[in-house]
């Protein structure tokens, strides 16, 4: 965690829903957690190139993939905006 910014103490113990038609997306970005690319900055993106192998370990088709890349880059954009807003407190 600490590569991408992030610390134990970013997470709040509360529990957070996940909907049933986000869960497969969910699941594939939580599995991608080693997958960023970083730079001088820290975390710059995720890669893509990983995310079709990622998902296929999680039972993913190809079709399915190509339908929840979307959500997937919105929540690749809200950690990137949250990692960024931690590096400007510090």
């Amino acid at each position: 965690m600490a590569v991408i910014g992030l610390s134990l103490r970013d997470f709040s113990e509360e529990d957070c829903e996940v909907w049933p038609i986000n869960w497969p997306a969910f699941k594939v970005f939580e599995a991608m957690t080693t997958q960023w690319r970083t730079g001088a900055c820290g975390a710059t993106g995720l890669d893509y190139s990983t995310i079709r192998s990622v998902a296929g370990f999680l039972g993913l088709t190809r079709a399915q993939v190509a339908d929840i890349f979307p959500d997937i880059r919105v929540m690749e954009a809200e950690a990137l905006r949250v990692m960024a807003d931690q590096r400007d407190t510090k």
